[in-house]
C-alpha cells in the first residue's frame, strides 16, 4: 500500500485530498495545527491514518515532527504541502505580513527541505507544493502573500533541478491554483471559483501523471499567460 503525508490537511484543498487519497487506498499521514480537526478528519478516512499536530511556522519543531511522522509510517511515497495563510493587507500591518512570511516562506521551506532530504536519502519520492497563480505578479493589497507564493514556486523549481542534477528519480510538482472556494479566496468580484472537491480531483490527476507544474483549474492557464505578458502600465490599473 502506498503512503502519503498531507501537511495542512484539515481544511480546503488539503482536506479533500486526504479523503481522495484514502478512497484510493493510500495510508494517510495528516498534519495540521488543530488537534480536534485532525481527530475529526481521522474518523472520516477509510484507510490507516496517522495524525500529527504541527505548526509549520515553528520550523525547528515542525521538522522534527515531520521526521517522527515519517518514521512512524516507515515509508512515505508522497508528501504534499498544502499549508498556507494570507491576508488582504492594504494597510501593510506588519503582524499580518510577518505571519504570512513565517508560514508560507519559512514554514513551507522547512517542510519541503525535510521532505527532500528524506527522498534523497531513499533515492525516490514525490514532493508536491501548493503555490498559487498569485505568485506570478506582485499585489498592492496582499504583497507578502503574492511574494510568498512566488518563493514557493521558485523553491520547488530549485529542488526539481537538484533531483535532475543528482540523477535521482524524485518528482517535484508545483500546483498553482487560481481561486478555490476556501478561506484563502478573499476580496470582491471573484470569478472562476472552483469547489475544493473539484480542485482536489484535478490535483490528484496531476500528481498521478507526475506533472512538473499545473494550473488549477485548467482554465487558469489562460489567466497565468495573460499575467506573464501583461505590461506593467496595464497591470497596475487592475
Amino acid at each position: 500500500m502506498k503512503k502519503v503525508i498531507i501537511i495542512g490537511a484539515t481544511s480546503g484543498i488539503g482536506r479533500e485530498l486526504a479523503k481522495l487519497y484514502s478512497l484510493n487506498d493510500y495510508e494517510i499521514g495528516i498534519v495540521a495545527r488543530r488537534t480536534e480537526l485532525l481527530t475529526t478528519l481521522s474518523s472520516e478516512l477509510k484507510t490507516k491514518t496517522y495524525a500529527q499536530t504541527m505548526d509549520i511556522s515553528d520550523t525547528k519543531t515542525a521538522i522534527s515532527s515531520l521526521n517522527d511522522l515519517i518514521r512512524q509510517m516507515q515509508q512515505v511515497d508522497l508528501i504534499i504541502i498544502s499549508s498556507g495563510t494570507g491576508h488582504l493587507n492594504d494597510s501593510l500591518d506588519w503582524k499580518k505580513e510577518k505571519e504570512t512570511i513565517n508560514t508560507n516562506v519559512l514554514g513551507f521551506a522547512a517542510m519541503a527541505n525535510a521532505a527532500m532530504q528524506y527522498f534523497i536519502q531513499n533515492n525516490s519520492g514525490h514532493l508536491v507544493g501548493i503555490s498559487s497563480i498569485a505568485g506570478i505578479r506582485g499585489s498592492h493589497i496582499a504583497p507578502s502573500y503574492n511574494a510568498s507564493k512566488a518563493f514557493v514556486s521558485n523553491y520547488l523549481e530549485g529542488l526539481r533541478i537538484k533531483a535532475l542534477k543528482k540523477n535521482m528519480p524524485i518528482i517535484v510538482t508545483d500546483i498553482q491554483p487560481g481561486l478555490v472556494d476556501t478561506a484563502m479566496a478573499k476580496g470582491d468580484g471573484l470569478f472562476w471559483v472552483a469547489p475544493p472537491k473539484k480542485a482536489a480531483k484535478e490535483i490528484y490527476k496531476a500528481i498521478r501523471n507526475k506533472k512538473k507544474k499545473v494550473y488549477i483549474t485548467k482554465r487558469w492557464a489562460i489567466i497565468a499567460l495573460l499575467l506573464k505578458i501583461m505590461p506593467e502600465f496595464i497591470y497596475k490599473k487592475l
